[in-house]
């Protein structure tokens, strides 16, 4: 029995010493995934903060508060909570009465909503944004066209089609990037779409103001936003933000 406790403590010993990319990370009850506070910052406390829109116009992820937001996006419990908004979303849809003309849409963002960065956020160069944004890198990434999809996120949108709703991404990544998203899309199973919205170089303002002139074009169309799914507040608030809103998880960045 004391062999094997010792192989199994240089076992972890050798893991934390040399982590590999992207792997999750060991949880360790000190280290932020049980809520410990790293100094004098309680990081759990700082995540509701962040999604409770509490707290606003941050533009980094603390220190302090690294390994917990690795240790959250990396572990079960930012899957279980994006598959309980999925879960309450088609609950939701599910009870509607749709007019079956067509015009019944659900709007979905993209980043961290339905395609995840985590391969890239992972990073050592990123580092759950706890390391200041490098838009260079990150349109690298996008260009890539390799995220993968949020399960949950997959899950609920082929359950929406099947409802009947028509799928409107509205996503802030720019129109340069039109390609690789459509790529991206189609690889990891998101195949059809009412429409794509993307940035174009006359969209001006702020992420709020960007998102509700494009939801406002939808409307104007004749089309009524059933719902509307994002990671960030900027997605889901302003002018025509749709009949309810749903709020997935992301406390490794900030857009206003």
């Amino acid at each position: 029995m004391g062999s094997l406790f010792l192989i199994l403590m240089v076992t972890i010993a050798t893991a934390v010493a040399s982590p590999i990319k992207n792997q999750i990370h060991l949880l360790m009850p000190h280290s932020g995934s049980g809520g410990h506070k790293h100094s004098d910052l309680n990081c759990l406390s700082w995540r509701l903060a962040v999604e409770t829109n509490n707290l606003q116009d941050w533009t980094q992820v603390p220190q302090a508060c690294a390994d917990y937001v690795g240790h959250y996006m990396l572990g079960k419990q930012y899957r279980q909570d994006c598959d309980a908004v999925a879960a309450e979303a088609y609950k939701y849809a599910e009870g509607l009465n749709l007019t079956g003309d067509g015009k019944d849409v659900w709007v979905f963002d993209v980043d961290e909503t339905t395609l995840s960065n985590l391969p890239y956020y992972a990073s050592d160069a990123v580092a759950f944004g706890a390391i200041p944004y490098n838009a260079t890198a990150f349109d690298l990434w996008v260009a890539e066209a390799a995220a993968p999809a949020i399960p949950g996120s997959l899950q609920l949108y082929k359950k929406l089609i099947n409802l009947g709703f028509k799928i409107v991404f509205l996503t802030g990544t720019k129109e340069a990037f039109k390609e690789p998203r459509i790529k991206n899309l189609i690889t990891v199973g998101y195949t059809q779409w009412e429409k794509l919205i993307l940035k174009g170089d006359d969209d001006h303002g702020n992420a709020v103001e960007y998102k509700s002139s494009k939801r406002k074009e939808l409307v104007d169309g004749g089309y009524k936003i059933r719902g509307n799914m994002g990671d960030q507040w900027s997605d889901l608030l302003g002018s025509n933000p749709g009949d309810r809103t749903f709020k997935v998880p992301d406390p490794m960045y900030y857009i206003g």
